[in-house]
């Protein structure tokens, strides 16, 4: 394995990570717009087709019915939270991997490397819960004919008049059910792919941009493959009606088992994977080119 940079700086890995969440945020919500609503539509009645067929009739029907602008509703609640949400998340692998180190010059395994990301994903949380809440409820509203909230602040102001903080913060545990093993999956692979596309003799620092963009977008697709199904019993639950679902992801799970089958957990799977790739890569390289950037400006931060 090669040798793993040791040092961590919280102010590099804010705005490092911060950047690269910037760039999967506005190069990825299009297909998550996609998922939400793939996963969220109502079950068609007997006779009934379903509101979307697929990826690509849901994609049509939103472009054609609400223009590009459809395609980034709730935008701005990932940006707003993105740049602290990844820097944390950026950070907290960067700690997990220094918490098991013994010796600053110490080379983790690959099982630690997924115990750091998945540190990373209990660090993210707190900023990704109710973002993915107000982002949800905002993809699907345009999808229903009801207009509710005007937009990410509003949603907010709402959320919290009806419920206090649990309004806002409801999926948590389904938030943390999906992002602690996924980003373990995330970072492991990404480190371990970025291991395997090192040529020999060269430093993992030095990767090409193609090597970085494929090591990204690989991880992108891992981590999904993970996190999907609670993905899919998150966007259920933090966009259903308060009371619908008093015993959580259980009722939710039980509800789509018993009416839609266990296939229902990969609704949205094809937009999820058609997003992975690009979306990450983006993220990694962003971070990557950001980080680089501070360390010749700022070496010593």
């Amino acid at each position: 394995m090669a040798k793993q940079p040791q040092p961590i700086s919280p102010v590099k890995n804010f705005f490092a990570g911060g950047f690269g969440g910037v760039c999967l945020v506005f190069v990825g919500h299009p297909l998550d717009t996609i998922k939400v609503r793939l996963q969220t539509q109502p079950k068609p009645l007997p006779g009934q087709t379903p509101l979307y067929s697929g990826t690509f009739d849901c994609f049509r029907k939103t472009l054609v019915g609400e223009g590009v602008r459809g395609l980034y509703r709730g935008m701005a609640a990932p940006i707003i939270g993105v740049t602290p949400m990844y820097a944390v998340c950026f950070f907290g692998f960067s700690l997990g991997k220094r918490l098991q180190q013994r010796k600053p010059d110490d080379i983790l395994t690959y099982p630690q490397l997924f115990a750091a990301g998945m540190l990373s994903g209990v660090f993210t949380t707190v900023i990704m819960a109710p973002g993915e809440r107000i982002k949800c409820l905002l993809q699907i509203q345009a999808a229903t004919g009801e207009t509710k909230y005007s937009g990410s602040l509003d949603c907010a102001k709402q959320l919290y008049r009806e419920a206090g903080i649990r309004g806002v913060y409801r999926g948590t545990v389904l938030t943390l059910m999906r992002d602690v093993p996924a980003s373990g999956m995330y970072f492991m692979t990404y480190e371990w792919l970025k291991n395997i596309l090192t040529p020999e003799g060269k430093s993992v620092s030095d990767l090409s941009v193609p090597r970085i963009l494929c090591a990204g977008g690989l991880a992108g697709i891992f981590n999904w493959v993970v996190a999907i199904p609670p993905d899919v019993l998150k966007s259920r639950f933090q966009t259903a009606p308060a009371g619908k679902y008093p015993n959580g992801f259980r009722d939710v799970l039980r509800e789509l088992i018993r009416e839609e089958g266990v296939a229902s957990l990969y609704k949205g799977f094809t937009a999820v994977m058609i997003r992975a790739f690009p979306a990450n890569a983006a993220c990694f390289l962003g971070f990557e080119i950001a980080m680089k950037f501070l360390n010749w400006v700022a070496p010593g931060i």
